[in-house]
């Protein structure tokens, strides 16, 4: 998937150049700005790409304001914010993105200007995937971190499905704690990731086979 859709941004760009080249225009005003732009943006979603499959982990300067995870019915199943929002504020953005992008039709793109903002989703099953990002950070690295969280909840859940976020919430919260900190990428490897979750599900399982130990010591004690 990711092979396809660097060949397809490539094609992308290639066309613009070529249209360039026949117009015979290079003009920082017209075709030259949108054009180096869009090569900027590409070069830096490669990199993330490359990040991701390399295990390496980079400080990235943009931020993400918040995080939604909504169903197609419009039910909150996840909410993380980056930024200072009040509850009354938080009800309002959750309930304004919530019918702005469940009525996009499936073939618009996935971004969304928004109180001047980008909110960049995209739809996995029934989850929308969410995050919210200033109007000059790069869309296509936001996408990638989404599909980055996705498919290691996949890997941890084994097929990810709605209901394994609804009873497992705090998991999907420990992920996410893992792959983003104060809105910026921390761990693009899905290695180290799996690792580190695996190291907390270890020392949950021995804290309650302690606190079992513990009961039983205290039931016999009082017989």
């Amino acid at each position: 998937m990711k092979a396809l859709w660097i060949l397809a941004m490539l094609d992308g760009l290639l066309k613009k150049i070529n249209k360039t080249n026949e117009i015979g225009e290079w003009r920082s005003t017209l075709v030259g700005a949108p054009l180096v732009d869009d090569i900027a943006k590409f070069i830096g979603f490669l990199v993330l790409v490359l990040e991701s499959e390399n295990g390496i982990c980079v400080q990235h300067s943009q931020k993400i304001h918040f995080v939604l995870l909504i169903s197609r019915q419009g039910k909150v199943r996840l909410t993380k914010w980056y930024s200072p929002y009040t509850q009354k504020e938080r009800t309002k953005v959750i309930r304004e993105l919530s019918g702005v992008i469940l009525s996009r039709g499936p073939k618009l793109c996935n971004f969304v200007e928004w109180r001047g903002y980008k909110v960049v989703y995209k739809r996995y099953a029934s989850l929308y995937f969410c995050m919210c990002i200033d109007q000059d950070d790069n869309e296509l690295e936001v996408l990638e971190i989404i599909h980055h969280f996705v498919e290691i909840l996949d890997r941890y859940f084994g097929s990810v499905c709605e209901l394994d976020l609804i009873f497992n919430f705090h998991k999907a919260y420990y992920i996410l704690d893992e792959i983003l900190i104060a809105g910026e990428l921390q761990e693009s490897s899905k290695k180290t990731v799996a690792r580190l979750i695996a190291a907390q599900d270890s020392l949950v399982e021995t804290a309650k086979e302690e606190a079992s130990s513990i009961s039983n010591i205290i039931a016999q004690a009082t017989k």
